[in-house]
């Protein structure tokens, strides 16, 4: 299922980003990292990683594009770069758009990037967001390989197919995507652990703020954000600002934790429970028998 112009015609895969425009991208994401008082040395391999780009003989897209010799191989091998960054690096050369930096710059939101998928619109992009605690293109693949995605509403097989089909094309792969890594799956008591810092520190007024572009018309700088560690993983903590949440007031009661280091890229939303065995209680959405069991 192509993606066509208004006059119909097939419309044109985005341009892959340059090696200069790249590492701009990459020094946009150290600065905002520094900005919200992230960990210095995460800043430092961002900022390292666009020296690397700048520096390069050949185009970042044309190694990728060299599956048989290098593909993402050879960028994991550059100094300094290592599975995240090349992570990274490979869909904003491909797509000129990253769920980190949407939710650094405050314009993070999942509807606007999946509604780009040929075969979602606005309505589903948004059903897709709100059951699946998902945001970026490369989970939305993942989701669609793995059984979640059919489970939405509105995902019927041949959706489905085609939107496997249409990110295949959009991220230069054939065939399956990439295993989702989950190979350091965090404890329901972690996050919840992160949770509260979150909050605790929101409500002392400990954490910087930003002034998210969605539903916020007068530009308040309103949204805390934490970057916080717990060992070799590293979260980012926000309050929840999806329209779901805003119908619902609930912005300052769901907080969704992203994690997004060299091991994981996922996310959990944190919300108070208003029903069941565990109403009052915070809890983690799609893992509360874990907290019954627990």
């Amino acid at each position: 299922m192509a993606r066509t112009s208004r006059s119909g015609a097939p419309a044109p895969a985005p341009l892959p980003l340059e090696n200069e425009r790249l590492a701009r991208r990459l020094e946009e994401i150290a600065v905002l990292l520094e900005d919200q008082r992230a960990n210095p040395f995460r800043v430092r391999a961002y900022r390292r990683a666009a020296e690397v780009v700048r520096g390069l003989e050949r185009p970042v897209h044309a190694i990728l594009a060299d599956q048989g010799r290098d593909g993402r191989d050879g960028l994991d091998a550059l100094p300094g770069i290592g599975e995240s960054l090349a992570s990274t690096i490979e869909q904003l050369v491909h797509t000129d758009h990253l769920a980190l930096l949407d939710r650094l710059r405050g314009e993070a939101g999942s509807d606007a990037v999946f509604a780009t998928v040929p075969g979602i619109g606005a309505e589903l992009a948004r059903r897709i967001g709100d059951q699946l605690g998902i945001e970026s293109l490369p989970e939305l693949e993942r989701a669609a390989h793995d059984g979640r995605l059919a489970t939405v509403p509105g995902m019927g097989p041949r959706r489905v197919r085609a939107v496997v089909e249409s990110l295949a094309g959009r991220f230069r792969r054939q065939g399956r995507a990439r295993a989702p890594l989950r190979p350091d799956e965090p404890t329901v008591a972690e996050l919840l652990d992160v949770d509260a810092e979150y909050r605790r520190k929101a409500e002392a007024g400990e954490l910087p703020r930003i002034a998210p572009r969605r539903f916020n018309p007068g530009a308040e700088v309103w949204l805390p954000v934490l970057h916080t560690h717990r060992g070799r993983r590293h979260y980012t903590a926000l309050y929840s600002n999806t329209a779901r949440a805003h119908e619902l007031g609930r912005t300052r009661d769901w907080v969704v934790i992203y994690r997004d280091d060299d091991h994981d890229h996922r996310q959990w939303t944190v919300v108070t429970s208003r029903a069941g065995p565990l109403r009052g209680k915070r809890v983690v959405r799609g893992r509360e028998a874990e907290q019954l069991a627990g």
